[in-house]
Order: C-alpha cells, then sequence, then structure tokens
C-alpha cells in the first residue's frame, strides 16, 4: 500500500509540475501573439450569397 501512494503522490507531482510549465509557456506565446496581431491587417469577411439560383433550385 505504501508503494502505491508514493508512485501515485509522484505521478501527482510530476502531473502538477508539468501542468505549470504548460500554463506559464501558454502565456508567453499568447504575449507574443497578441503583440504581433496589432500589426496585421483586419479580415475582410463578405456575407453568404444565399440567393444565388444554385442554391434555389437545390431546394
Amino acid at each position: 500500500m505504501t508503494t502505491f501512494f508514493t508512485i501515485f503522490f509522484i505521478l501527482i507531482a510530476v502531473n502538477a509540475g508539468l501542468l505549470t510549465f504548460s500554463v506559464v509557456m501558454n502565456k508567453r506565446r499568447q504575449a507574443e501573439i497578441s503583440g504581433d496581431r496589432n500589426d496585421a491587417a483586419q479580415e475582410k469577411v463578405y456575407p453568404l450569397d444565399l440567393s444565388s439560383s444554385e442554391y434555389r433550385k437545390a431546394i
């Protein structure tokens, strides 16, 4: 039973360490991406043309 708990707590500690590392790295990437995003051109979004004759034939 002691062996089980030892392995269990080691795995929990490794998991917590990896989670912390992942969160820190993700924050760094988000900061880099949001800094670059201001310089990027805005994308244009065009409306769908749902009144086309091909769409009406399908209905």
